[in-house]
C-alpha cells in the first residue's frame, strides 16, 4: 500500500492545483513524463520536473527563483531523502508564488 501525500501540480498554461498522490518514483516519473529532476526551493520544499524536458521540447511552464521550467511540474515537501506533503497550505503557496496564477492572454 502506498501512502498518498498532498502536493501542488502545475501544467503549462494552467494555474496550480492541489492534489493528493502517491510519491512513489514510478508515479512521479509518469506524471512529469520522464526521469525526474529535483530542484530544491528551500530545505523542505522542492519542485520535481522531467530532467530531459527541454530536449523533448516540452512547452514552457513557469519561472521560479530564476529557474525556468518546462512541462508538468510537481511541488513536494522534503524530509531528509524522502518526498513528503508540501510544507505550506495552498493559500500560503498562492501568496508566496502569485505569478503562477498569471496566465498569458
Amino acid at each position: 500500500m502506498s501512502i498518498k501525500q498532498d502536493v501542488f501540480i502545475k501544467r503549462p498554461g494552467e494555474v496550480p492545483r492541489h492534489v493528493t498522490m502517491s510519491l512513489r518514483l514510478e508515479n512521479l516519473q509518469r506524471y512529469v513524463g520522464g526521469y525526474i529532476e529535483v530542484v530544491n526551493i528551500t530545505s523542505d520544499f522542492a519542485i520535481i520536473c522531467d530532467e530531459e524536458g527541454r530536449l523533448k521540447n516540452k512547452p514552457y511552464n513557469c519561472t521560479i527563483c530564476n529557474c525556468s521550467f518546462v512541462g508538468d511540474i510537481i511541488f513536494v515537501g522534503i524530509d531528509g531523502e524522502e518526498f513528503t506533503s508540501v510544507p505550506i497550505s495552498f493559500k500560503d503557496f498562492k501568496h508566496a508564488f502569485p505569478r503562477l496564477w498569471e496566465l498569458p492572454a
